[in-house]
């Protein structure tokens, strides 16, 4: 027979709430700041990646390619800890930003550059045909089209972030996960204040989603 109260403990569930709580103004803000900061970025690795001079092209894709083929434990770690032998030293969120950041902007770089690349090369000739500059031409013929074809990917990435906040954890980041483990060690049930946090993480997931859901209904109809 399965003992139901060791694998969840509903009194404790309701107590362990409020105090995993305490964390998601952390595990929400890492991942939105990480996000927008590795969209900005991220759309500019685009460009160099997309550029005819040879440099900025090679850098943009060791960038990429670095990002890609590294863990972010991996990448945590050695800002947090490795850094300050360099004389460099950040605390917790600041790195935990700053890998975020430059994670993401790998994955989205690729998105926007495949967005990109997937608008019709009849929207160039057309906007060239009328005289306008590239500049504009980005940012109101292609750019437009693009968003609405990069959506879906990037907020695929933008809930890897908030699930990969959990790894701030292992630097004192004092999230959601941060949060779990401190109450499940106080109270020796590790595994109902886990289902919780889960329960936490699905819950601004499905929101994400449902925002997302809304933006292309809405971008669907322009």
């Amino acid at each position: 027979m399965i003992n139901w109260q060791a694998v969840f403990d509903p009194r404790l569930a309701v107590e362990a709430v409020p105090k995993i709580l305490e964390g998601l103004p952390f595990t929400l803000s890492l991942s939105l700041i990480g996000f927008g900061l590795g969209t900005f970025f991220g759309f500019f690795v685009a460009l160099m990646r997309m550029s005819h001079i040879s440099p900025l092209r090679w850098l943009a894709t060791l960038h990429v390619s670095l990002m890609r083929g590294i863990p972010l434990m991996v990448l945590l770690f050695f800002i947090y800890f490795g850094l300050p032998f360099m004389g460099i030293e950040l605390d917790a969120v600041t790195s935990s930003i700053l890998a975020f950041t430059s994670m993401s902007s790998a994955y989205i770089s690729e998105i926007i550059r495949s967005s990109l690349k997937a608008v019709d090369n009849g929207q160039w000739e057309a906007a060239k045909s009328l005289g306008l500059k590239t500049s504009i031409i980005y940012r109101k013929v292609i750019i437009p089209q693009a968003f609405r074809i990069a959506l879906p990917p990037l907020s695929n990435v933008l809930l890897d972030m908030v699930k990969s906040t959990s790894l701030t954890a292992m630097i004192t980041v004092p999230e959601i996960f941060n949060k779990a483990k401190i109450v499940g060690g106080a109270k020796s049930d590790y595994m109902t204040v886990y289902i919780c946090v889960a329960l936490i993480y699905w819950v601004i997931c499905t929101l994400y989603a449902w925002g997302q859901d809304r933006l292309e209904k809405r971008l669907a109809t322009y």
